[in-house]
């Protein structure tokens, strides 16, 4: 198995698709164990069990939907071909059978491949949905707006500054809860949006900058000065720092990314920001004003630097908070990245077309020097391919001609435009104007 992990092509893949899928693999393991099975033993009857238990069976309270059976199963392709190729087994539990394609040509897919499967779900928020969201859900308001006396959130000031950061930024969710503070832009000099960097040990394929805008930063800031100082200001007089079993002391950050730190024994280390995965991060600290402190943004009430996946809880918490208040209204953190794609589409669409007054002419020589809006937008994403960024994160407006769109009503805001455009499509999560008054 462990030559599976270092020498397959699941060691290709991206980090983030191998964590869920070994989330998978240990799930299918366990459901083996229990019927004493190990993993190589299991046969297409086992599977087909384990379908049913995962996707229809009752007694099973987190039945998951076609989509997420559709990954779990190409997890299992990808583990068990690769087990058969090594002669580990006779044959795979994913059985295939032959689909004929329009064009007459023909694909092997597996017989457990589920047919409710959308290629879209919604995923995506007008700004006052996710401003009625963000209050209520991690603010601690009241459906109408006010703030909520029986509201006992510590952390509401880190929530809604992280949530801020995703749909201002785009950023994923490991991007963004892995940065540091010394990864953050100067905001010295005053303006809109502010370029930074993401590590490629943290980004899905490699580096790329990204932009945020200037009042997502002033909210972090102000997470910083406030709950965050409160929590590092705890834990250094209890002494949580001085206790961890591994801790790297940060001595020096040169204007290369290069780090050099001594870890908790006294020994040395040296490696560049791009190379430090999530769990690296966790280790770095700082000597602070009052002693030393995690050099990551996002801390848990203990002080300690938190799990980038630990953001789903807080999501999901979030989420139910919104539904016992009687809104329709919820929200995860790729949810705000696709948002924020739509959002940019939209807002960069209108600049041209109206603010700027381009003429057609004027506006291909735009594209010719800056590029399209797709294209910016994708680069944006940190995307490989302008066309995943048209038919998965613009679904909304992809066939649409922006054009005539933007142009209907002269007077109307982006934001208006993208209620109007939640309306026709029913594909972005909105609320009634009187809700977000």
């Amino acid at each position: 198995m462990s030559e599976f992990f270092r020498r397959s092509r699941f060691a290709t893949r991206a980090r983030g698709t191998q964590e869920s899928y070994v989330l998978d693999y240990r799930l299918l393991f366990t459901f083996l164990w229990q019927r004493d099975r190990n993993w190589d033993e299991i046969r297409a009857e086992d599977l087909e069990d384990y379908e049913y238990w995962r996707r229809r069976d009752r007694n099973n309270p987190g039945r998951i939907g076609g989509s997420k059976w559709g990954r779990e199963l190409a997890a299992f392709r990808l583990l068990y071909d690769w087990a058969v190729s090594r002669h580990h087994m006779t044959g795979s539990p994913v059985v295939l059978r032959t689909k004929q394609l329009p064009d007459g040509s023909s694909i092997k897919v597996p017989e457990l491949a589920p047919t409710d499967t959308r290629s879209y779900n919604v995923k995506w928020l007008t700004p006052r949905a996710y401003r009625v969201w963000r209050d209520v859900g991690l603010r601690g308001y009241t459906a109408d707006g006010l703030p909520d006396e029986t509201w006992r959130g510590r952390n509401d000031g880190r929530d809604a500054a992280f949530a801020d950061l995703l749909i201002s930024s785009g950023l994923r969710r490991r991007e963004a809860g892995s940065l540091l503070l010394t990864e953050l832009p100067d905001t010295t000099v005053t303006q809109q949006y502010y370029a930074a960097h993401v590590a490629t040990a943290t980004a899905k394929r490699s580096d790329r900058y990204f932009y945020v805008s200037r009042s997502a930063l002033k909210a972090i800031d102000a997470y910083r000065v406030s709950t965050r100082a409160e929590v590092v200001a705890r834990a250094q007089r209890s002494g949580v720092y001085d206790a961890l079993p591994a801790r790297w002391l940060v001595r020096s950050i040169n204007n290369r990314g290069s780090v050099q730190w001594v870890d908790e024994q006294g020994r040395p280390g040296k490696a560049t920001l791009d190379d430090l995965d999530d769990l690296d991060r966790r280790k770095l600290y700082i000597e602070g004003e009052h002693g030393i402190e995690p050099m990551a943004i996002w801390l848990t009430e203990t002080g300690l630097p938190m799990r980038y996946r630990s953001w789903n809880r807080v999501f999901g918490l979030a989420n139910a908070r919104c539904k016992a208040q009687g809104l329709k209204v919820f929200c995860s953190p790729h949810m705000l990245r696709h948002s924020f794609a739509l959002q940019m589409v939209i807002s960069l669409h209108y600049a041209m077309d109206r603010r700027l007054g381009l003429t057609a002419a004027e506006r291909k020589y735009y594209e010719t020097v800056y590029g399209n809006v797709w294209s910016l937008v994708k680069d944006l994403l940190g995307h490989a391919s302008e066309e995943t960024t048209k038919a998965v994160y613009l679904e909304p407006v992809r066939g649409l001609q922006l054009e005539t769109l933007l142009n209907d009503a002269s007077d109307e805001s982006a934001d208006e435009l993208l209620a109007r455009l939640a309306e026709q499509t029913g594909l972005i999560l909105d609320i009634p104007q009187d809700v977000s008054a």
